[in-house]
Order: structure tokens, then C-alpha cells, then sequence
């Protein structure tokens, strides 16, 4: 039985251990094709810069599919995530591929990395179930360099137009009559129950996680919604109903960059990050 110290994130952490086995047969985790790579490929570039070298965290890192990406454009990649399943597959994987890439265990909202270590980082499908954001970007602007920049790529899973809520329809429409969207593993009932508990359990709209990362600090904030691409490359692998689902969606990259000279920031503010 659970005793009174079990958290949220041990829930977290044991829902994602339990589908490390099958994480990689689903699109949008693993990479199917050269024509997602290349849009993968495309978006780093334009947020992060080409890698020569550099050194790169892949926070949540899972079985090592962004920590790949990183590497085939040059950079040098730690990778970080709690659940010691997903963390055998990504060392696995990166050795049969002779990728320059390590894995660590640690907490994304308190990596316990040294200050001012990475010359960029990378989230993916991690902000969303993080039940305190703040914390999290706080941490992260301090592993960061100066200079150096995060690209964090999320989604508001939550239909707030008339635009959203038609496609969605639609694809509950379509999913009476295709085929059933494989779910390996995913336990929905489970996922519900952590969602629930999240910060971000109403949707994780862009702009409000770009506030929270000015508040910790972070500037020159972008909002990227060009996943045309990836999305398209993407539904080649999905039945019919999963990809007007996905269209409803709305998916982004957020780039934000730690300033070269920094300011004390007001001690309100600080709190607030903490």
C-alpha cells in the first residue's frame, strides 16, 4: 500500500516507468521517418543554433528520442529524467548508435546540476505534468549559461475555440467507424487521476508558460506554432480520427533565452520563482 509520504511524483515517475517498455511504438514519442526527423532537425536549428560541440540537457529525457535529435546537430547531450526504465532504454539505445549522449537521474524541477553548465536545453512533453512550474524554470534558468537559451515544446491539449471543439467532434465522429488508435500501455484512467493534480491541470497555454519563465528570469520569449510539418510527417502513422484529434490541438515551441548580463530581480519576484 501507498504510505503518506507517496506524492505526485512518484505517481508520475511510476506512470511513466510502467510504459517504458512500449513508449517507443507510438507516434509522437518515437520518430518514424526522415521526413519528422528533418522537421525536428528544422525547428532545433531555428531556436537553438547549430550544436559545434555544445552542451546540450534534454530534461525528461525518456528513452533518448530528443537527446538523438540533439546530437545528429552537433551538440553534446546529458539527459535527465527520474525513471531508471526509461533511463536504460535511452543508455541503450545511444550506445548502439555511438551517440554522444549520457543519462543521469535526477528531478527536472530540482536537477541538482551545476550552476551555469549547459549552453542550451530541451523539454519536450514535460511541462504540461509538472506540479510546480515555477520551481522548475527557476532551477533551470540557473543550470543555464549566460547567454544561453531553452526550447520547450508542449501543448494545450484543451479545446478553447469553436475551431478546437469541431475538429474534435469530428474526430469523435471518425473514431466510430476507423480503426482504434493503438494506446500502448497508457493507462487513462491513471493519466486522468496525475493530470489532475498538475499545475497546469486546465491546459498548458503557451503564454501562460511564458510568463512564468520571464518571471524566473528568462527574456527575449517566443512562441513558435509552425508544427505544420512535424505534424503532418507525423499522421502518416495515425488513423484518421487521432489526426483531426491532434489538429485540435494546440501545439508549440517556446524559445527563451538567459540573459548575458543579468539583473538582481525584486525579492517578490524571486519568491515567487521559488
Amino acid at each position: 500500500m501507498r504510505g503518506q509520504n507517496w506524492t505526485i511524483k512518484d505517481e508520475i515517475r511510476d506512470y511513466w516507468s510502467a510504459r517504458a517498455e512500449t513508449f517507443d511504438l507510438s507516434p509522437g514519442h518515437e520518430i518514424f521517418g526522415d521526413d519528422e526527423r528533418g522537421a525536428w532537425h528544422t525547428l532545433i536549428e531555428k531556436h537553438l543554433g547549430p550544436g559545434s560541440g555544445r552542451k546540450a540537457l534534454d530534461l525528461a529525457s525518456g528513452t533518448g528520442v530528443i537527446s538523438r535529435l540533439l546530437c545528429e546537430r552537433g551538440y553534446s547531450v546529458t539527459g535527465l529524467d527520474f525513471s531508471e526504465p526509461m533511463l536504460e532504454r535511452a543508455r541503450a539505445k545511444a550506445k548502439a548508435r555511438s551517440l554522444d549522449a549520457r543519462y543521469v537521474m535526477g528531478d527536472a524541477e530540482s536537477t541538482l546540476l551545476p550552476d551555469e553548465a549547459y549552453d542550451v536545453m530541451m523539454t519536450r512533453h514535460l511541462v504540461w505534468t509538472l506540479p510546480n512550474p515555477a520551481a522548475a524554470f527557476a532551477d533551470w534558468f540557473r543550470v543555464l549559461k549566460p547567454g544561453g537559451k531553452i526550447l520547450i515544446v508542449d501543448a494545450d491539449m484543451t479545446a478553447r475555440n469553436l475551431r478546437s471543439l469541431l475538429l474534435r467532434r469530428a474526430a469523435a465522429f471518425f473514431k466510430r467507424f476507423g480503426p482504434p488508435a493503438a494506446t500502448h500501455g497508457v493507462d487513462r484512467e491513471r493519466h486522468n487521476r496525475i493530470l489532475s493534480k498538475v499545475h497546469f491541470s486546465d491546459g498548458a497555454r503557451a503564454e501562460d508558460i511564458a510568463s512564468l519563465l520571464r518571471d524566473a528570469g528568462f527574456r527575449d520569449i517566443v512562441i513558435d506554432r509552425d508544427f505544420a510539418p512535424i505534424r503532418r510527417a507525423q499522421g502518416r502513422h495515425m488513423p484518421l480520427h487521432q489526426r483531426i484529434d491532434r489538429a485540435s490541438q494546440d501545439r508549440y515551441a517556446i524559445q527563451a533565452s538567459k540573459p548575458v548580463q543579468q539583473t538582481a530581480r525584486p525579492a517578490g519576484e524571486a519568491r515567487r520563482a521559488a
